[in-house]
């Protein structure tokens, strides 16, 4: 039961890592004095506030490791046969090894002006998709906690009674 709690914490933290990846392909700083106000680089793009080279650069430095956690998430499940995050990944994992097969997943800086509407949705429903999986991750953490500390709590009374 103890490896299970210890999967659930691993999935907890690279699910976070996922967020704030999926997260960093949205922000760049304003300035450097005002490190904590942060735009979407996106629509800084489209506003033309920011370089196309540097908004795609920045975009494409992350995308790489987010597939290999993401795969490496993926496999996790599928190792310890947790069947419904395993169902839930499955398809975003698909997906993700589609568009590395046909290399289209690193945004072209020549295409990038008519591609901003599509990118901004695809990384709004990836997003949305990673903090699902938060929620359930958080969800399976806490239960698997709990019937741990169950478990223990009774394993003294168990053994007294014999």
């Amino acid at each position: 039961m103890a490896w299970e709690l210890l999967l659930w914490i691993i999935s907890f933290v690279i699910v976070i890592a996922l967020i704030a990846v999926d997260a960093y392909q949205f922000q760049c700083p304003l300035t450097l004095l005002y490190d904590v106000a942060q735009l979407i680089c996106l629509s800084d793009l489209e506003c033309d506030y920011i370089n196309p080279y540097d908004s795609s650069s920045r975009v494409n430095a992350v995308i790489v490791p987010e597939f290999i956690v993401q795969g490496f998430l993926s496999s996790l499940f599928l190792m310890t046969w947790q069947l419904i995050p395993l169902i839930i990944m499955a398809p975003i994992t698909y997906y993700h090894l589609q568009m590395f097969w046909k290399k289209k997943h690193l945004l072209d800086v020549t295409e990038i002006f008519r591609q901003i509407e599509g990118q901004k949705k695809y990384r709004m429903v990836k997003l949305a998709f990673y903090f699902t999986m938060f929620i359930l991750v958080i969800f399976r953490l806490v239960v698997c906690a709990i019937n741990l500390i169950i478990d223990e709590d009774d394993s003294p009374l168990i053994s007294e009674v014999y």
